[in-house]
């Protein structure tokens, strides 16, 4: 963990005005001080970031099996139609098991995906499926970005993984996160807010004020959803942006707001420096 850096900077008193519930393309809020000034992104102190969809390209680590396997059982099945299907199996089995080990979740989610798509998946593929999280490459421009981050913010991870999968992955961004919270730690998964009451209480222990804490995260189901209920500002990373449909991740139920959008963390670094 890097050392605390002191900061006299007066506290934000921020208020998020503009926001709304489930609408897809409206226009992002805007976050501003009680006396109705901007805040610029480089005010805040910490960012808190979601890793895998955000940092780690989490479905093409998923369909890399996924496709795989379909393959290999003669089914005719295309990428997205088996991450469309995965992302409810996931997010159900996170639900019904808060506290099993991601390499569990992933097993048991593929083996659902099968049943959905009435194929079995047997052991030696879920098993594979389970252990394929240190293969999933990093997306190019994420560790560059951390990097130059790391010059002038705290950062922290805030992800549905358990301790060892994601240290597999912070080998592949190269870079020491001030503090990481895992669904381990938390015994959930988000949306669970088990995550942000965690976050609240890091940030605090690394003497940043919670007005100065931003959150970074491709996930409208998993992050931009729960940001909102704790009233935490947020960056959407929208990585599917030249893409439809929702991929891995599930279709937001809730309210979520955001109050910048990026296509990609290079474009997040650039504004966040800038």
């Amino acid at each position: 963990m890097r050392t605390t850096r002191a900061t006299n900077r007066p506290p934000l008193a921020l208020s998020v005005v503009g926001c709304r519930d489930h609408v897809v393309g409206f226009e992002p809020a805007k976050v501003l001080t009680r006396d109705n000034r901007d805040v610029e992104l480089s005010e805040f102190e910490a960012l808190s970031f979601d890793c895998y969809g955000t940092l780690i390209d989490w479905e093409t680590g998923i369909a890399t099996v996924l496709v795989a396997w379909a393959s290999d059982v003669g089914l005719d099945a295309d990428q997205e139609q088996l991450l469309t299907t995965y992302a409810p199996c996931e997010s159900r089995v996170q639900r019904n098991r808060p506290t099993a080990l991601y390499p569990e979740v992933l097993a048991e989610a593929f083996r659902e995906t099968g049943t959905e798509l009435g194929h079995a998946v047997d052991d030696v593929w879920a098993a594979r499926f389970g252990a394929s999280v240190p293969d999933w490459p990093a997306f190019p421009d994420s560790a560059e970005a951390l990097a130059r981050l790391a010059e002038r913010y705290k950062l922290i991870i805030v992800s549905n993984v358990d301790r060892e999968s994601f240290a597999w992955s912070n080998a592949r961004l190269g870079v020491e996160f001030d503090a990481i919270i895992t669904a381990e730690d938390v015994g959930a998964y988000k949306p669970s807010l088990n995550h942000f009451e965690r976050l609240d209480q890091v940030v605090a222990e690394l003497g940043v004020p919670r007005e100065r804490l931003l959150h970074v995260a491709q996930s409208l189901f998993h992050d931009h959803g729960p940001a909102k209920q704790v009233g935490l500002p947020s960056a959407w990373i929208n990585r599917r942006q030249a893409r439809p449909g929702w991929g891995a991740t599930p279709q937001p139920e809730a309210g979520y707001s955001y109050q910048w959008e990026f296509p990609s963390m290079a474009a997040f670094t650039d504004a966040a420096l800038g």
